[in-house]
């Protein structure tokens, strides 16, 4: 794991090198070339996740493994939309998110084992809900850039360049990464509720109520936006506020005991 691992840093350092140094440039970065050289980074990056998850106890689904997971998901999807994509001022911000998790994959490796062979229907569970996380993650960053446009624009610092795209065009794709996220995460509440007799059990109901609460704020947003508009602003903050609360369910438990309590 360690030359996939360190291998995949160093691709992903290149690409990001590649976008930042050119990011605002009026042609902006060489996207074919960053795309090739992240792919790279990728591939190996999988490589590694899969040498640290399947192992010859079970499945290791450490806090660690499943943040490179997560990582890995958003790092694919605008590696393969690079050259399509309006939106590139936060790809420096994924390809870096990708190179820290390798490296905490390869420097913090504790163990979570689990059994999904004898249990496939968990598996699907746990599939919808690490991809509903990743799309409304990638939301997420798509908000901050929306934030980001609108204050320039505001203080009238707006640069036009294939970096900085329409504000329009960002908010448009905020509301279809929201919706995509909002179906996956309804079908991930779903199989949880089917397949998983516990889900409200000690130690395990916050994950639930703060994933239903996550919920509800952008179903809030979805509807304010079809019935009477959202401003941008508020888009942002229903965004945000939806992603910290995933957040919380998904990792904050974790983080307290694999991280900190060991």
């Amino acid at each position: 794991m360690v030359i996939f691992s360190a291998s995949a840093m160093f691709f992903y350092s290149i690409a990001l090198v590649l976008v930042a140094t050119r990011l605002f440039h009026a042609d902006g970065p060489n996207r074919k070339l960053v795309a090739a050289v992240a792919a790279i980074g990728v591939i190996l990056h999988a490589g590694a996740l899969s040498q640290a998850i399947f192992t010859g106890h079970g499945q290791n689904f450490s806090l660690t493994n499943v943040i490179s997971i997560v990582n890995w998901i958003i790092t694919f999807s605008f590696t393969v939309l690079l050259s399509r994509l309006k939106v590139i001022v936060v790809v420096p911000v994924v390809y870096a998110c990708s190179m820290i998790s390798v490296a905490i994959l390869w420097l913090v490796p504790p163990e979570f084992i689990t059994h999904f062979e004898h249990h496939p229907d968990v598996l699907v569970h746990v599939v919808l809900s690490l991809m509903a996380y990743s799309a409304l993650m990638i939301a997420a960053l798509y908000a901050i850039q929306l934030g980001i446009i609108q204050r320039r624009l505001k203080n009238k610092k707006f640069i036009m360049s294939s970096a900085m795209p329409p504000l329009m065009t960002v908010e448009k794709q905020l509301y279809h990464l929201v919706i995509v996220g909002v179906i996956l995460l309804s079908l991930a509440l779903a199989t949880g509720f089917i397949f998983i007799d516990d889900m409200f059990q000690a130690g395990k109901g916050h994950k639930a109520i703060l994933s239903i609460i996550a919920w509800c704020v952008y179903i809030s947003m979805l509807a304010q936006q079809y019935w009477v508009g959202c401003k941008v602003r508020t888009a942002v903050a229903y965004t945000l506020t939806g992603g910290f609360l995933l957040t919380l369910a998904y990792f904050g438990a974790r983080i307290v005991k694999e991280l900190i309590i060991g």
